[in-house]
């Protein structure tokens, strides 16, 4: 399927995609029976009545059972709101913050401070930009070291005054540009994921469209995380995927399903924490309902939070994101303490004690520093000892 510049799939002048076309169709039908019955004075009202039925079961069908490149391609719609949308929408008193104080004001990150329901916040999100010259000004939402400093030292604000931070994530990743690694992108990245598990302050994201790689995370980490339904979150792009594994992107389809990183996918392996429903047919087909719903998870999120002392909040918020980090072993999940389910039925592994590898390298310490028996004694043979990375496993098995 070709693409247009800004990297969204191409849509057609009523902005549907090519596997939308069918409805397309049925539109055009409704379109020219309303059109016969103006000019021609008959009554089809019966007959517009049964197509528009048809017209919202086949977009029920339709959007109940999209695969993961179909699901790509509606983060990318070229009518899909965007962070100054939302903004517009959501947001009262909207006061933006500019530069990192350092080099440079990237505007492919937008910050600043206002009012979500009854909450004052900070609110940190990637602009794409809305034509091809704003596009092309903000890098097409992939920021620079500059633009995540900037959000760094406004999140740091935000936590001075004590307001929540929320954070709208739609970037298809950190730009990858010699610039960008001339000025430490990857460092830029890694300081913001620390420095924003220990804010104390309450941290909401939301991923609205694209959740690309290090550029995500670099404004992704928080107490709460939620989705989109017709968002993604990936490690790469699809294309990148298949280009690396299959040497050509027109493999895209079959990397976006391996990835698993629809709303669905990640709600289930428990990476998300919630998906927000989007209107029928996507959240550009009623951007002010999309607005609604997120401004509803963000306002309910933050009511909760705000009866938890902030100690327990950011101890909470360390804990979920190495959590993240539980892992299978030997294609079997291994018994975890926490007693929680797998996605595949079995038992999710947590790191309770020293991994294998460290439990032998303190077994080869003991060994190294263990004192020898006197000369006098003879020495008496003895089983060749098991190694304890060896035990853990026999152990575990």
């Amino acid at each position: 399927m070709s693409t247009t510049p800004n990297g969204s799939n191409g849509a057609d002048r009523g902005g549907y995609l090519e596997f939308e076309r069918p409805l397309a169709k049925i539109e055009r039908q409704i379109e020219e029976l309303e059109a016969s019955q103006a000019t021609s004075g008959r009554d089809h009202s019966a007959m517009i009545r049964t197509v528009r039925a048809e017209l919202l079961a086949a977009r029920r069908k339709l959007y109940s059972r999209l695969d993961a490149w179909e699901v790509v391609q509606m983060a990318r719609h070229p009518k899909r709101p965007l962070v100054p949308d939302y903004i517009d929408m959501m947001v009262r008193d909207f006061c933006e913050l500019h530069g990192d104080k350092g080099y440079r004001d990237d505007k492919a990150i937008i910050t600043g401070f206002g009012r979500i329901g009854n909450f004052k916040c900070m609110l940190v999100g990637h602009n794409k930009g809305k034509d091809t010259k704003e596009r092309l000004e903000n890098c097409f939402g992939m920021a620079h070291p500059e633009g995540y400093r900037k959000a760094l030292a406004k999140m740091r604000l935000a936590e001075k005054f004590n307001l929540p931070i929320i954070a709208l994530i739609d970037t298809a990743g950190a730009y990858p540009g010699i610039g960008a690694e001339e000025r430490g992108i990857a460092h830029a990245i890694a300081v913001n994921l620390q420095e924003m598990s220990r804010l104390r302050v309450p941290i909401l994201c939301v991923v609205i469209g694209e959740g690309g790689s290090g550029g995500a995370l670099g404004i992704g980490v928080g107490d709460r995380v939620a989705m989109l339904e017709h968002a993604y979150y990936s490690v790469i792009s699809p294309e990148g995927c298949a280009a690396i594994l299959w040497k050509s992107a027109e493999f895209a389809s079959t990397a976006a399903k391996a990835l698993k990183f629809t709303a669905r996918d990640l709600k289930r392996l428990r990476l998300i924490d919630e998906i927000i429903k989007e209107p029928l047919g996507g959240a550009h087909r009623d951007p002010a309902a999309t607005a609604a719903s997120v401004e509803r998870f963000i306002v309910d999120t933050l009511r909760e939070l705000k009866r938890t002392r902030i100690e327990t909040i950011v101890r909470r918020r360390y804990k979920k994101w190495r959590d993240i980090g539980a892992y299978f072993t030997s294609g079997k999940p291994a018994q975890a303490a926490s007693g929680a389910k797998s996605p595949a039925g079995g038992r999710r592994s947590k790191q309770v004690g020293p991994t294998p590898q460290e439990a032998a390298a303190a077994h080869r310490v003991k060994e190294v520093e263990r004192v020898p028996e006197p000369a006098a004694e003879p020495a008496v043979p003895q089983p060749a000892a098991t190694s304890a990375a060896e035990a853990i496993t026999t152990g575990a098995t």
